[in-house]
C-alpha cells in the first residue's frame, strides 16, 4: 500500500473507470498535502486492488527532485462517489533517498567509543554468562553436570563473566589482528613471542595462545599478542650492542708522484727524512739497511735519494 510508503503494486486488477478518471480530485488532494504549488503533471495511475487506485503526480519542489505525489482514491461497492484515502510524497526510481535505517546499537563499531560515551550492554548478550559470586551460587552447581575450570568462572564481584562464545570471538579477533601470527610483522620476525623474555603470560585458557608484550621498543608494547606473533625486538636477538669502528682507507692509486730533481733551493736537507723513511721501510718489510736498494724499497725512497744527490752536486 502506498499509505505505508512502499512501492506501487502494479498487480493486474480490473480497471475502475471512475477511479482512473478522478485526476482532478487527486490533484486537489495533493495540493492540500503539499501546502503550496509543488504539484506538477500527472504521471500515471495504477490499480492497487479492487476499487482502489493511486494517481502519481510530479513533485516540482527542487529539494525533492524525482519524488512523486501519490494520491490513493477508492469508492464503495455499488456507489459512484470517489473518495480520498491517502496522499503522500514518495521517492521515484531516480530519487536521492537516505540509506536503510540501521539501529544505533548496530551502527557502533570497535573504536567508536570516546571519552564520556556510554555503551549499554544487552542483558541477553551471548558473550556473557552469569558469574558465580557466592557460596549459594556454587551450591546450586551440584544439580548440574560436572563443570571443569574451563567451563565456568568465579565472578569475584562481577555479575557476569565471559562466555565461551565471547572468548572464541575475542581469540579470533586477536589472532586475525595486527598482532596475530599472519600479520606482516610476524612473518618477517625471526623468533616468536612465545620465547621472548618480555612476554607477560595470561591466566586461564587464553594464556595458551596469547600474552601481553612488555617491551617498550616493540610495536605491540602493552598489547595482547599471539604467542606465535613476533617482531625485531625479541629479547634473544643475537648481536649485542652495536660498535662504531672507524676504518682508515688509504687510496694509494690516486697518489701523485712529483719529480723534484730539477727544483733549486730546497727548504732543508732531506737526510733525516730519508733515514726515517728507510728505517720504517726496513722494519715494515723486515730487511736490513743493505737491502734498501732491493725491490722491496718503495719508490718514494729512491726519489728522495735522487733529490739529495742532486742537492750535493
Amino acid at each position: 500500500m502506498l499509505g505505508e510508503n512502499g512501492n506501487v503494486d502494479t498487480a493486474p486488477y480490473v480497471t475502475d473507470g471512475l477511479l482512473t478518471a478522478a485526476v482532478d480530485l487527486a490533484r486537489d488532494a495533493a495540493n492540500v498535502e503539499a501546502g503550496g504549488d509543488w504539484v506538477g503533471e500527472h504521471l500515471e495511475v495504477a490499480m492497487e486492488g479492487e476499487r482502489l487506485a493511486t494517481h502519481l503526480f510530479a513533485c516540482t519542489n527542487p529539494a525533492y527532485r524525482g519524488w512523486r505525489w501519490a494520491v490513493t482514491v477508492t469508492r464503495a461497492d455499488g456507489f459512484d462517489e470517489v473518495t480520498i484515502t491517502d496522499a503522500v510524497l514518495l521517492p521515484g526510481p531516480d530519487s536521492l533517498v537516505a540509506p536503510a535505517w540501521v539501529p544505533w546499537a548496530e551502527r557502533v563499531r570497535p573504536g567508536d567509543l570516546g571519552p564520556g560515551d556510554v555503551l549499554p550492554t544487552n542483558a541477553n548478550d551471548l558473550r556473557l554468562v552469569p558469574g558465580f559470586t557466592d557460596e549459594d551460587s556454587l551450591e546450586g552447581l551440584s544439580s548440574l553436570a560436572p563443570l571443569s575450570p574451563g567451563m565456568w568462572e568465579l565472578g569475584l564481584g562481577r555479575a557476569r563473566v565471559l562466555s565461551v562464545l565471547g572468548r572464541d570471538e575475542a581469540t579470533e579477533r586477536w589472532d586475525e589482528g595486527d598482532f596475530g601470527a599472519d600479520s606482516p610483522m610476524a612473518k618477517a620476525a625471526g623468533q616468536p613471542c612465545g620465547t621472548c623474555g618480555f612476554l607477560m603470560t595470561l591466566g586461564g585458557v587464553l594464556g595458551q595462545a596469547f600474552g601481553v608484550c612488555a617491551n617498550a621498543y616493540a610495536p605491540a608494547d602493552g598489547r595482547v599478542v599471539a604467542l606465535n606473533y613476533g617482531c625485531g625486538a625479541h629479547s634473544e636477538v643475537e648481536g649485542g650492542e652495536s660498535e662504531n669502528v672507524a676504518v682508515v682507507v688509504a687510496d694509494e692509486e690516486s697518489w701523485d708522484h712529483v719529480d723534484l730533481s730539477d727544483v733549486e733551493d730546497l727548504p732543508a736537507p732531506l737526510e733525516a727524512v730519508v733515514e726515517e723513511l728507510a728505517d720504517s721501510t726496513a722494519e715494515d718489510h723486515e730487511v736490513s739497511e743493505g737491502d734498501l736498494d732491493s725491490d722491496l724499497v718503495p719508490e718514494e725512497t729512491s726519489v728522495a735519494e735522487e733529490l739529495i744527490e742532486a742537492e750535493e752536486a
